[in-house]
């Protein structure tokens, strides 16, 4: 670990630094919005925004990589970014909030999938998987800090806007002042969709409802809280214990994944998830608990996007993960759109309690699938299926990264494959 930081701190400290400024603006919207008098089912359409433009921005920015290398950009898309963090305040408008959400959207996964490429080259087999703990934790600290600098000043003026247009800012310097040199970028080819869904069903239905239950939970968190009466500083809280849960849950959970029928575990963990959901919506529950809750939601919806990953992998030659990571990501990109509105309106529909009923909705079905996705085809013995990785939609590159030198060292005389 010590090696990966001495030789990627530079890359490691930009993405803590933009992570914070990702956090924050996320929570941000959804407490402002209520001061500016938006809608709940208008707030949902701008948050749906962030994945319309995410899921764009991962097709597009492999072409842009390609035409003018990663230096470029990732310094345009970091400007585009800071300069929308600062236009949230200055219109302060629901249409034009859902335009500039597309666009840092967009420009967030441009950002994430150079720098995971970046981190990817300059690792080694021997480092590359602690690289990605190092790049998942740092994540993570980034996101829970911007929940902390929630509290430093009021939502209703400009300084939390300003905050992370800062820190945005100074994201890419250290990076750009790197002596490191950039990496060359090997796209990939996506899968064909039914070669994709002939080989794991439960991999392309589970990936499409865990698009939802990412963009709901990490889109309208805030909006929810805001709607329900808390404080900036429950709401910050709150949505810092989805982040931690979602950390602590990933190891134990990928450690019992390799030792059991993957099919097993989706199921247990998205029962477990699809329970806690109900009871929150039931109960009412005070804020000490629903901030339990809150932890239980990100421990269940991180791993399992790890979880449906390894899983489909598991029926899959090493020449064609590559191809299937991004099929994979496409499909969560499709059901992470729809996440939103769907929330908004079920909590325009029945009250606040909408956000996790919809939640529990999406992962009992998921639950249920993985149970019927049982009775289909036998388990993979435990020897024969691959190693769990810990991975989440933002660290896609690595994964495809990972698939490709595999793929490689198998077949060392043929070529990368190449996106036509």
């Amino acid at each position: 670990m010590l090696t990966v930081l001495r030789t990627s701190w530079p890359l490691l400290l930009g993405v803590l630094l933009f992570m914070v400024g990702n956090g924050m603006q996320g929570t941000l919207l959804g407490v402002r919005g209520a001061i500016e008098g938006i809608g709940t089912y208008q707030m949902s359409v701008v948050m749906s925004g962030y994945f319309a433009g995410f899921l764009f921005g991962s097709q597009m920015t492999p072409v842009m990589i390609r035409r003018v290398g990663h230096v470029r950009v990732f310094a345009a898309l970091g400007s585009l970014i800071s300069a929308v963090l600062i236009l949230y305040a200055a219109v302060p408008h629901w249409l034009a909030w859902a335009a500039l959400r597309v666009v840092i959207g967009f420009s967030f996964s441009g950002v994430y999938i150079t720098a995971e490429s970046w981190l990817n080259a300059s690792s080694t087999n021997e480092t590359r998987g602690q690289a990605l703990s190092a790049y998942m934790i740092v994540q993570m600290i980034g996101i829970v800090a911007g929940q902390v600098l929630m509290n430093t000043a009021d939502p209703a003026g400009w300084t939390l806007f300003v905050i992370p247009s800062v820190l945005v800012s100074l994201a890419f310097t250290p990076i750009l002042l790197s002596v490191a040199p950039a990496p060359t970028f090997a796209e990939v080819q996506r899968l064909n969709f039914r070669k994709l869904f002939a080989a794991s069903p439960l991999g392309v239905v589970g990936m499409f409802v865990m698009g939802g239950v990412f963009s709901a939970v990490f889109g309208m968190a805030s909006v929810w809280g805001t709607q329900a009466g808390l404080s900036v500083p429950q709401i910050s809280i709150f949505i810092a214990s989805i982040y931690i849960g979602g950390l602590i849950a990933q190891y134990p959970i990928g450690w019992i994944s390799d030792r059991m029928d993957r099919r097993r575990l989706i199921f247990f963990v998205s029962a477990v998830g699809s329970v806690a959901m109900l009871a929150a919506f039931l109960l009412a529950p005070g804020f000490w608990l629903l901030t339990l809750l809150g932890a239980v939601i990100g421990g269940v919806a991180n791993p399992l996007y790890s979880l449906l990953v390894a899983y489909t992998n598991d029926y899959l030659d090493n020449s064609d993960m590559a191809a299937a990571s991004g099929g994979l990501l496409f499909v969560n990109g499709i059901g992470a759109m729809m996440g939103p509105p769907v929330t908004g309106w079920l909590m325009e529909a029945v009250g606040t309690g909408g956000f996790f009923l919809f939640l529990s909705l999406l992962t009992a079905f998921l639950a249920a699938y993985a149970l019927w996705r049982m009775t289909r085809r036998p388990a993979m013995a435990p020897e024969d299926t691959g190693a769990f990785t810990v991975i989440s939609p933002a660290a896609t590159a690595l994964a495809v990264g990972e698939a490709l030198e595999a793929a490689q060292d198998e077949s060392p005389s043929a070529p990368p494959p190449q996106l036509h």
